[in-house]
Parts: C-alpha cells; structure tokens; sequence
C-alpha cells in the first residue's frame, strides 16, 4: 500500500472552510473544491516508489496487470476505472447530464473526425468513456436530481404566476409525460424569452418571502439565481426536482439523469471521464443539441441511497456499474481487524477519527483527509477508531450488464 499525495482543485463553488476543517489545516480563504485520490491524468496523485515520487497514473500505465489485476486490467485497459474525491460546495454548480458508454464512445469518435482538440473550450466529449457518479454525504448536502413528474412541474410554474411561464404549464398538464418533459425543456434550454429569467427570479423570492407549499423549494432557487444571475439554466432547475441528504445518505447519479450539487460536504467516487453535458447555471459551453439528444425524460424517484451491512460490518453502497464499488467502514460497525479483498485495486480515505493499514509492505497511519492506495493482489487490514470509505473495482456482472444496457464495449 502506498500513501498518497493528492491535488485540492480551487473551483469557484467551492468551500474555503470544508476541506480544512476535516483536514486539520488553517484555511487560506481560496475555494477548496474537490480533493482528488486516483490516477486520473488531470491530476494523478503521488505515490513513493523506488525512492521517488510518482504520479499513480504513470505507474499503472507501466504494469497494468501487476497494478490492477489481470481482470480489472482486461476490463477497462491500462487505466484505473475510477476516481474518489471529497467534495466541498459551498455555492450551487452547473446544471448538467452525463452520456452513457455508446453515446460517449460516439461523440468523442466524431470531434477526432471533426479535428476539435481534446482541451478546445467548445469541445462535449474529452474521452470515449461514460461517467456514473455517486455521492456519499459527509454533512446535510443539498442538490438537485431527476425531473419532477410533469404535473408537479406544472404547479410549480402556476405557483411562480408568470405569464410567460403558463403556456409551458399547460403542456405539462396536457401531454403525455416524456413529450411533456421533453418540449418544455427543449424551450427552456433554447429559446426563452428574453425578460422570462428576469421574470421568474422575481417571482422566486416572492414565493420564498411568502412561504406557503412552494416556499422551501422557490428559496432555493431564488439562491441559485442569485449566484447566476441571468442565466437561462434557471428555467431548465425549475423542471428538476430537490434532493437533501441526511449524513451518510447517498445519491447514484446514472446517464442522462439532469442534476446539480447545491452545498455540502461529502465523498464521490466516479467513473473515469470527463464527459459533461451543461443545461446551464455555468459560463461554460453548452451544448444544448447534444444535450437533448442525452437527456431521458422521465421522472422518477430521486430518494437517498442507503447502505447495505454485510457479512462483517462492511457498509456497502450499491451501484448498478461496474467502474466502481464504494463502502464504509466505521468504529464499532466492523470487527477489530478488517481484512480487505485484495482482488482489484483499491482507494481509501479517512473521513474522521484515526485509521491504520497493515500490509505487507508495513504499516500506515490515516487521519481525515489522508488516503491510501493499494494494488491489486495486496491483502490490507483496517484497525483503529476511524471512518474509512473504500473505492475499489465493481463486480463484473455489473460491468456487463452496463455494457448490454448501453451497447458498447
């Protein structure tokens, strides 16, 4: 096992105070936003071999089979399928969808035809691979997921009483719910009308200010268009429903699925990828055609994920992918010494308390904010009083059937 040495990115939305405070450190009034843990090119993290170090990326890159195990390695190549983050919003994110495995696969295959640079601001796909997420609460995180079903999105507009909002209030009650869906996003996305945004953010801190069955949600919203003033997104965040999850609640994120982190703290593990579609609340491109090509119209549940206790008090966050499997392991919930599977590759980060690694390659201390990585075919033991998450491979059948579902290898 090695200790890694990891990258704060300094993203606007993120909080100055977050990341310090579970790390121990003195805040330095800069946004600390994402703290990367895995060998994405980006910003691979740092691991101690032969005297010096490295970036994990490279060191994979050069013995994927020793790295990853000969079928992590056959699965997803000479690469680590997955990156583990702890996240830290402080102000709301874009609004944005993911494409799955085929629609990936084909978009980046068509910008190389096109001759748009991989790092061009206008590029959509930055690699040919899909991007599930999923993210674990640390603290009360709020967010947006999922449309709202299309009636429930109807009384909302009437609730804001902006004509301009009405006609689209009337597809909504009228047609069936994916035409519905998809037609008042569409307007939404590329043709509002020039004074609706300026409308419904008054409208929204009215609501707010009044209260009422609409009051909760309009003041959320009324925050997100104080942080983007202007932004036509606002029309598109109406139509998706609020998620608020409780400390240790989680939330899958699949493809085509619309969502936005708002605030909190927590741990995201996602697949390896780049790929981001923007409805809006961002200055950066939007590429409203593909998106709508990407987007499913459906609602439905957006409820918090909980996790599943196994067979020695391993807590498991169930995810239908193969890139991933995350877990936590906590004080009092595992046994003494927990032995970790050593078949594929592994992250882990400790979120609280004081955590040790046993191996044989020695012993390694973790407090919050410290992380480790351990290559496949290493067997690892957890002691001591820390909350620990584990990142590691998911199990092949998934991999399958998400390769079925989307049609690509």
């Amino acid at each position: 096992m090695d200790r890694l040495g990891t990258t704060v990115r300094p993203y606007d939305w993120g909080s100055p105070t977050a990341l310090p405070e579970l790390m121990g450190t003195v805040p330095d009034g800069t946004p600390q936003a994402e703290l990367w843990m895995g060998a994405h090119p980006a910003a691979p993290s740092l691991v101690e071999r032969g005297g010096r170090l490295r970036p994990l990326d490279e060191i994979i890159a050069a013995d994927p089979a020793g790295e990853l195990g000969e079928a992590t390695a056959r699965r997803f190549g000479p690469r680590l399928p997955f990156l583990l983050k702890l996240l830290a919003a402080e102000s709301p994110l874009s609004l944005q969808v993911h494409p799955d495995a085929a629609q990936a696969a084909a978009g980046y295959a068509r910008e190389n035809a096109a001759g748009i640079p991989v790092d061009a601001p206008h590029r959509t796909y930055r690699d040919a691979h899909h991007k599930p997420e999923m993210l674990v609460a640390l603290s009360p995180f709020e967010g947006l997921c999922g449309f709202r079903p299309a009636r429930e999105c109807a009384r909302l507009l009437d609730a804001l009483e902006v004509d301009g909002l009405a006609p689209h209030a009337e597809v909504l009650r009228s047609r069936p719910e994916e035409d519905a869906l998809r037609e008042v996003f569409s307007a939404f996305l590329t043709s509002p009308a020039p004074d609706l945004v300026a409308e419904v953010t008054r409208a929204l801190a009215r609501v707010a200010r009044s209260g009422g069955a609409w009051g909760r949600d309009c003041a959320v919203y009324a925050g997100v268009a104080r942080v983007h003033p202007g932004d036509p997104g606002l029309l598109a965040a109406l139509m998706v429903r609020q998620v608020r999850l409780a400390p240790g609640e989680a939330l899958f994120l699949g493809a085509g699925v619309p969502h936005a982190y708002l605030r909190g703290l927590g741990v995201e593990v996602m697949a390896g990828s780049d790929n981001v579609l923007r409805c809006g609340l961002t200055t950066k491109h939007v590429d409203a055609a593909e998106l709508l090509r990407v987007v499913r119209f459906a609602a439905g549940p957006a409820g918090a994920v909980r996790p599943e206790v196994l067979a020695g008090g391993e807590e498991l966050y169930p995810a239908p992918v193969g890139d991933f499997r995350l877990s936590r392991l906590r004080p009092g919930a595992v046994r003494a010494a927990y032995r970790l599977d050593g078949s594929g590759p592994q992250v882990l980060v400790c979120t609280g308390g004081r955590a040790r690694l046993a191996g044989p390659r020695g012993e390694l201390g973790l407090r919050p904010g410290q992380s480790a990585y351990v290559p496949a075919g290493e067997e690892v033991a957890v002691t001591g009083s820390g909350t620990v998450f584990r990142a590691t491979v998911g199990r092949e059948e998934a991999h399958r059937t998400d390769i079925a579902h989307t049609g690509t290898r």
